[in-house]
């Protein structure tokens, strides 16, 4: 089962592999519930019954394995009233999502780690624990904290959102990326909400580091830009790439920290200091993989197929 959006070309590589490999594919986004799809899901040793959407039949008690990748949201009929939408799209996913989310198989990932994983002082916590040595950081609303913090640092302080990064500009969403921080204008508008500061870390390169399964994935990023040394999406078109060896240090420790969240796959940001030194950044459970492959031909997608295929990690 491959839980998804469309369209979503990352998820059209996965599909396409196990399509190579006659596996079975049960492909849904829940902007169909319930307009389109219908599901009867009876308790009695598990989830048993089906979904139907159009011509397709899924077998609940079948699904080997389950890619949730990027759902649309529930789609309620524009014929009711605002209220009833807002109810009935509450009721639909804790109906439909909590049927399928209880599902006996192998989620990459399971929404319920995926949530966990996402909250980033968690990961920065664990990360620490673990030995991947995140930046020293600062989650406050108080704005004389984080000019103290600024001022201990004694060096570049950056900001960094901690959900999502994409607000609402006049109904145009854009991104929020790493800024570095002018500590003069570190102002009482702190107050209005949780803000992450951390040290900058001087960096010879990033790392990007997809995990699936037991397998690493590791893609130097080297900017090309100055905007794209302070973050590397800021500027697309200046970055090169080149395909890295994970030290075992760092594996071991990425390995605990899947383990921590029960994550099966990962996409993790790491910094890599003139000297060599891997620094945690974060890492998303759910995270964007598709281009890494097409630039370094790393077979990202080809370990998804294998692993959806095997339904299992061992």
């Amino acid at each position: 089962m491959v839980l998804t959006s469309q369209p979503d070309t990352t998820a059209d590589l996965v599909v396409r592999k196990l399509n190579e490999r006659d596996v079975p594919v049960f492909r849904f986004d829940t902007t169909a519930f319930p307009t389109e799809a219908t599901m009867a899901a009876q308790l009695g040793g598990g989830w048993g019954g089906g979904m139907r959407l159009g011509e397709r039949e899924l077998e609940l008690d079948r699904v080997g394995s389950a890619y949730y990748r990027r759902p649309g949201e529930f789609a309620m009929p524009a014929s009711i009233s605002p209220a009833a939408r807002r109810f009935a799209a509450a009721q639909s996913r804790a109906g439909l999502l909590g049927v399928l989310v209880s599902l006996d198989c192998l989620w990459v990932n399971h929404p319920g780690r995926n949530a966990d994983a996402s909250y980033k002082p968690w990961q920065l916590t664990v990360a620490e624990h673990v030995g991947l040595r995140p930046p020293r950081t600062l989650i406050t609303n108080d704005p004389d904290a984080a000019r103290r913090f600024a001022k201990d640092i004694d060096g570049p302080v950056i900001y960094k959102t901690l959900a999502g990064g994409v607000v609402d500009d006049d109904g145009v969403p854009k991104g929020m990326p790493t800024s570095v921080v002018d500590p003069d204008g570190l102002d009482d508008s702190i107050a209005l909400c949780a803000h992450q500061f951390q040290e900058w870390v001087d960096k010879q390169h990033e790392v990007r580091l997809t995990v699936v399964g037991d397998e690493f994935f590791a893609a130097e990023i080297h900017a090309g830009s100055d905007d794209a040394h302070v973050d590397w999406r800021n500027d697309y078109a200046s970055l090169s790439y080149e395909i890295a060896d994970v030290p075992d240090d760092v594996r071991r420790g990425v390995v605990e920290l899947m383990r921590s969240f029960g994550l099966v796959f990962g996409a993790l940001d790491f910094v890599v200091t003139p000297a060599g030194e891997w620094r945690f950044l974060e890492i998303n459970p759910n995270g964007q993989w598709g281009w890494i492959e097409t630039v370094t031909g790393l077979p990202i997608a080809t370990a998804l197929a294998e692993l959806l295929q095997r339904g299992t990690t061992t």
